[in-house]
Parts: C-alpha cells; sequence; structure tokens
C-alpha cells in the first residue's frame, strides 16, 4: 500500500458523441478524435493530465468491447489489466462501480477518481489543484465533485448548489453540497448564476472506494451485488461467465442518481469550485469556440481541408477529412463537416438538433454512416 498512488483515476470512455456526427460514430467517437488540433485525442489528453496525479500505473479506462483496440493504440503504456472492457453500456454507474470494486480488490481502499475521457481543460494546473483538494476531502470520508464555475446561464448541464465551507484540511476551498439539480432553461440558469451559489456539474467524481461501495449497497443493492460478483471474478479464468450472468441483469443508471443524489441530501457530498477552462465539447456550436482562428471573426478549421473562403460568413466552422476547398457565403455561425461520405451543412445556432439527424439516418437504414 506504501508504493500506491495518492489517487487512482477511472476514465469512463463510452458514449457515441450523437450531436457530433459525422465526425464522431459508433467505431469512432468522439474521445478517440483529435478535436482541438493538438494531434492528441481527447483520451490520450485525458490521460496526459492525469498522469501527475496518479503515476503510470494509476489510470484505469472503461470502454466498451469495440474499442479496445484503438483505446490499446492510443495509450500504449496503459497495462492491459488497467483496461476494462464492458460488454454492454450500462450508463456511468455501472462503469464506474465496475472498476472502483476492482481496484478495491486489488489494492484495498483507495482513493479513487472519475473523469470523462471526451471533455477537455485549459488550465491544467487548476485541474490538479483541485483534484488534490478533491482527494482531501474523499480521505475525510466525502463524495466529492469538482464543480466547475459557470460563466453563463447555460441549459445544457447539470448544477451543484453549494452550501457552507466544511473546513477540511488540505480543501480550503471544498463546502457542502446542498442539491444537484437537472439542466434548466434559460430563466431558471439565469437565477442559478445571480446567487453565486451554483455550478456546473462536469460529473467528476472522487472518492474512497469503501464509502462509494458502501453506498452504492445502500441505495441500489442489486447493482451493488452485481458489480461486486463481477469484480470478484475479473481478475480469474471465470470472468466472461460471470459477465454473461450479470451484465445484462445491471440496472441502467448514473452515477449523480444512483448515489451522488441521495447521498447529498444526507449531507455527505463536498464540492470543490474550479475555474478551469472546462468543456465537454457537447456541439458544434462548442466545438467552434475551442479552435484557434487566425483572427476574431476568421473561420475555425480543423482536419483536413483544402483551401476555406468564408466571406460574409464570420466565426464560421469547417471540419472534415475529405481534403476539398469550402467556401461559405453570407452564412454566420456556418458549420461544414466533410467527411467524404457524409456532408454536413448547418449553423451553430442548430447544433444541439445535430441529434435529430443521427436518428434521421439511423431510421432509413443507414447503418454504415452511423
Amino acid at each position: 500500500m506504501a508504493t500506491d498512488p495518492p489517487l487512482h483515476a477511472i476514465v469512463p470512455a463510452g458514449g457515441a458523441g450523437t450531436r457530433l456526427w459525422p465526425l464522431s460514430r459508433r467505431g469512432a467517437p468522439k474521445f478517440l478524435l483529435d478535436l482541438t488540433g493538438s494531434g492528441r485525442t481527447l483520451l490520450q489528453q485525458t490521460v496526459d493530465r492525469l498522469g501527475p496525479l496518479t503515476g503510470e500505473d494509476g489510470v484505469v479506462v472503461v470502454t466498451g468491447h469495440a474499442h479496445v483496440p484503438m483505446v490499446a493504440a492510443q495509450l500504449p503504456r496503459l497495462r492491459s489489466e488497467n483496461l476494462l472492457p464492458e460488454p454492454a453500456p450500462r450508463d456511468s454507474m455501472a462503469a464506474i462501480g465496475l472498476a472502483a470494486a476492482v481496484l478495491r480488490r486489488r489494492h484495498g481502499d483507495v482513493v479513487v477518481g472519475s473523469f470523462a475521457a471526451d471533455h477537455v481543460i485549459g488550465d491544467e494546473d487548476a485541474f490538479r489543484t483541485a483534484v488534490q483538494e478533491a482527494v482531501a476531502c474523499a480521505r475525510a470520508g466525502y463524495l466529492t465533485t469538482i464543480g466547475v464555475e459557470a460563466d453563463r446561464p447555460a441549459t445544457a448541464f447539470g448544477y451543484i448548489r453549494a452550501g457552507a465551507e466544511l473546513g477540511v484540511a488540505g480543501a480550503p476551498s471544498a463546502r457542502a453540497v446542498r442539491a444537484f439539480t437537472e439542466k434548466p432553461d434559460a430563466a431558471t440558469a439565469q437565477q442559478y448564476l445571480s446567487t453565486g451559489e451554483y455550478r456546473w456539474n462536469a460529473g467528476m467524481f472522487v472518492v474512497r472506494a469503501e464509502v462509494l461501495l458502501e453506498q452504492l449497497a445502500e441505495h441500489r443493492p442489486a447493482l451493488h451485488d452485481g458489480l461486486l460478483s463481477v469484480a470478484e471474478a475479473w481478475d480469474t479464468p471465470g470472468r466472461q461467465d460471470v459477465l454473461d450472468r450479470w451484465w445484462p441483469r445491471l440496472e441502467r443508471v448514473a452515477i449523480d442518481h444512483a448515489v451522488a443524489e441521495p447521498v447529498a441530501a444526507a449531507g455527505g457530498v463536498a464540492v470543490v469550485p474550479a475555474r478551469m477552462g472546462w468543456d465537454d465539447v457537447g456541439d458544434y456550436a462548442a466545438l467552434a469556440g475551442l479552435l484557434p482562428r487566425e483572427t476574431p471573426g476568421a473561420a475555425a478549421v480543423l482536419g483536413q481541408t483544402g483551401a476555406v473562403l468564408t466571406p460574409g460568413s464570420p466565426d464560421a466552422l469547417v471540419a472534415g477529412r475529405a481534403g476539398r476547398t469550402v467556401a461559405v457565403l453570407g452564412i454566420p455561425g456556418a458549420v461544414v463537416v466533410d467527411t467524404g461520405d457524409v456532408l454536413l451543412v448547418t449553423t451553430q445556432e442548430h447544433a444541439q438538433d445535430v441529434r435529430s439527424l443521427v436518428d434521421a439516418v439511423r431510421e432509413r437504414g443507414l447503418d454504415e454512416l452511423l
């Protein structure tokens, strides 16, 4: 135990990223893509920034069977036993709970933290400081989340309402969580910001493995029992038989609903506020805001394109793999995505509606485009 890192990071790498279709697809979802033009995929960037907090062997990635080869190729230093394949997606509680149970079996009651594979963080120093405070809270027995400072009344995120200071040693900014709230409408989001009590919920949780599993046993006992059965067999030849028996029966539920909300109501959740340039790259409007531009109002360009011409089209986004010249005339905030087999043309105003196109493609039986 003396050689264990202060934190074992769990990276759930799943989801289809349908609002970023056709760049993000089932075979290559957004966490496997370089969406910032940095030369590193979102997954690689996530593991890169966790390295100073966990050490080389302190990261576990949970992903679907179909993505195991690509994850392994992108993370060649990740030990094979730290890549946990899910037979099928069962939402975040199953993924995080499985990893926590496996880590407890291997290492004892260690501190674990869950960090999504497909988010962008601009200020990594602020991120590390916040995680270190969260680790201190976790050691004190709290289920701890990192609350992202809200800079606008966003309606696409859940919110965390912070309460009184906790006075935890090593976590001077930690506060009690009064409540988690769902995605609000615009007026409610503006009201939240005016109080100064609310932070965005980025889905980052840091907690002792034993505490997480005890809370899961209390609030979702069937899910707890199934995950423990799988974890007991994980490093044995009987893993597949146990997975076949248990995994399809596991409840699909997010960690927020399964444990964070009820534990917060009982006073057991802490939040560490952080201003760290966080973005979940949830749609093309978010992507357009992340990419560099040569001059204000110029087009943001990602991927392999030819010449990009955007007269009368300020703040356009052009992305693709086809290498063709793209010309956009008189469409402010345009979005053009050219992948060779699909050409998407929309505006950032309609970025949240791209998912409806995925539904239309599925309804027409064009599965090869998904």
